[in-house]
């Protein structure tokens, strides 16, 4: 209801309630054949009614303002605490994304350090194969020149004795 529609309601009852004493006092006075004597009484107690009336209807008023002010009062508590708790889980959401993130991130280090010691390994297993294949042939090397000196020399020791003689398998002439 708009602010002033409950104050007419309650101007409107009141002055029922007067018209309806006013008739009600004047009906007795002249029920009764009364004249004078009779009117102050019941105009008295007309008003007597009407003020007890209009106590009433200001209690209900301030009955109804106070509930109403109770009902707002509750809906801006409800609307606070549903805000709270909307506050909260949108703290409660950042942070589970903030781990979340930190945990992918963690677990993207991890990897990659995974990978860059698996590279190093693999890197490190090759330079040991290519030393170990390098020194093979290196060692090959060696044997074969030390194999290539000892045919030398062993075919040095063969020409030696015909050198010295001069003579291929052949006797001295003599």
């Amino acid at each position: 209801m708009p602010p002033g529609r409950p104050l007419a309601t309650v101007l409107g009852c009141v002055l029922a309630t007067l018209a309806l004493g006013l008739l009600a006092g004047c009906g007795e006075g002249g029920a009764s054949g009364g004249g004078a004597g009779n009117a102050p009484a019941g105009a008295s107690a007309s008003e007597e009614a009407a003020e007890r009336s209009e106590e009433a209807t200001k209690k209900r008023e301030e009955q109804v303002e106070i509930s109403k002010d109770r009902e707002l009062l509750s809906e801006i508590e409800s609307k606070k605490r549903e805000q709270a708790a909307e506050a909260a889980a949108k703290r409660r959401e950042q942070a589970a994304e903030a781990k979340a993130k930190r945990r992918e991130e963690t677990s993207t280090r991890e990897a990659k350090k995974r990978e860059e010691a698996a590279e190093e390994k693999a890197k490190q297993s090759e330079r040991t194969a290519e030393e170990n294949a390098k020194q093979s042939e290196e060692s090959a090397r060696a044997q074969e020149r030390e194999r290539a000196q000892a045919r030398k020399r062993e075919a040095a020791k063969r020409k030696e004795p015909t050198a010295r003689t001069g003579l291929r398998g052949r006797a001295p002439a003599g």
